[in-house]
């Protein structure tokens, strides 16, 4: 649970980042931004960073990308009705917009009616807004940001490369799923893979046996030590842990050997 004193120091930005976090790159020079081309510890704008602006809405992602505090920016994914995908995150439209009912049932005609409904605890003045679609997401911020995209719906993983593909982003949009055998599908089809994993997944998986398909290895800050060290070693490349909201949750998994912090509030945990 969010508390409103976090949403207020996020307001702020009055907590201080220690010297062991490094600045921040808002990219590379003189080219797009790969994921070969991520600093060594990175910073991802979870949702477009829930906890700053509305998540996975344009105008999150947009106040994130124009930050700079993050070099990814990440958004879920959903599939209508007509196939048609969509920046969402939950299977129903209940909690984060004005309208109820599954996403599923809805057509590209009918989403276009669909506010999202700001949190009144988010800091800052914001509008209702119509929530993108997945190409209007890949058209503003494919090749000027590293993204993390996570499909909710594994049957649309062939729409979803086949839109990765024609825009020439397979080298700097990560697919992410929680499932071992859609991450085994998403390397298939040519993507880079992100399988995030929680706590209590963490204790059973022995991620060495991944290494062969995963690309990034995606960790819960709450498990074990012991869990968490045993994921950094499997020589996956990438190891960034989720979702880490207070510097002293950043600076522990840093400490474990996470190089990348997936967070709700990329600006607080950046700035210093």
């Amino acid at each position: 649970m969010v508390t409103r004193s976090l949403l207020t120091g996020i307001a702020v930005l009055a907590l201080s980042v220690p010297a062991a976090v490094p600045a921040l790159p808002t990219g590379r020079r003189g080219g797009s931004p790969t994921a070969d081309t991520l600093p060594t510890i990175t910073f991802v704008a979870h949702r477009g960073g829930a906890l700053e602006a509305p998540e996975n809405s344009m105008s999150g992602l947009t106040a994130a990308f124009e930050r700079g505090a993050a070099q990814v920016l990440d958004f879920d994914t959903r599939m209508l009705r007509d196939g048609t995908l969509v920046v969402f995150h939950d299977a129903t439209l209940d909690r984060t917009t004005y309208s109820s009912g599954p996403v599923r049932s809805l057509t590209a005609a009918q989403w276009r009616s669909v506010r999202l409904r700001p949190d009144p605890l988010l800091p800052g003045a914001w509008r209702p807004e119509a929530p993108p679609t997945v190409g209007e997401a890949l058209d503003r911020f494919g090749g000027r940001r590293v993204l993390t995209v996570e499909a909710k719906d594994p049957d649309s993983l062939p729409r979803l490369a086949a839109m990765i593909h024609e825009r020439g982003l397979t080298r700097s949009v990560f697919v992410n799923s929680n499932r071992v055998e859609v991450a085994r599908q998403v390397h298939r089809l040519g993507l880079l893979t992100q399988l995030w994993r929680s706590a209590p997944q963490l204790r059973e998986d022995r991620p060495d046996g991944w290494r062969g398909f995963v690309d990034l290895l995606d960790v819960d800050y709450r498990a074990r030590p012991e869990d968490l060290r045993r994921a950094v070693r499997s020589g996956i490349r990438r190891v960034w842990a989720h979702t880490v909201n207070t510097p002293e949750a950043r600076d522990r998994m840093l400490r474990l050997g996470c190089g990348g912090i997936i967070t709700d509030a990329p600006t607080l945990l950046t700035t210093p």
